[in-house]
């Protein structure tokens, strides 16, 4: 089992910063794909960043492109978000989560096994 807990979210201006962190539990933790996926108010999740087992293999969605970076730090079982440039957009729960089988990257809400509860983020115009 892999349990995740997100943290950092909260309020910023437009054009600010904010670095999402979620901590996983489990001993297998480095051998597990991570992904962070984000739910605005009536619509559905979407996916955000994916990172896999090593950290050499990344992939985002269009929008976040050149203003968020997916990390991770397999010795303190941390996987970080760095939302740069934030727009109100951006604005959503945010929530990590971990395949359960693969360590390779995947965008689809169906790949992933294990998440956490969700962090709030939102944006201020």
């Amino acid at each position: 089992q892999v349990h995740v807990r997100e943290s950092g979210g909260g309020l910023v201006q437009a054009g600010g910063s904010l670095r999402l962190s979620c901590a996983a539990s489990g001993r297998t933790f480095s051998s597990n794909a991570m992904g962070w996926f984000r739910q605005a108010p009536g619509k559905e999740r979407e996916f955000v960043a994916t990172i896999n087992w090593s950290g050499s293999s990344a992939y985002y969605v269009d929008s976040v492109k050149g203003r968020f970076t997916i990390s991770r730090d397999n010795a303190k079982n941390t996987v970080y978000l760095q939302m740069n440039s934030l727009k109100p957009e951006d604005t959503a729960v945010y929530y990590c989560a971990a395949r359960g089988l693969s360590s390779v990257i995947a965008a689809a809400t169906r790949d992933y096994n294990y998440w956490g509860q969700g962090t709030q983020v939102t944006v201020s115009s």
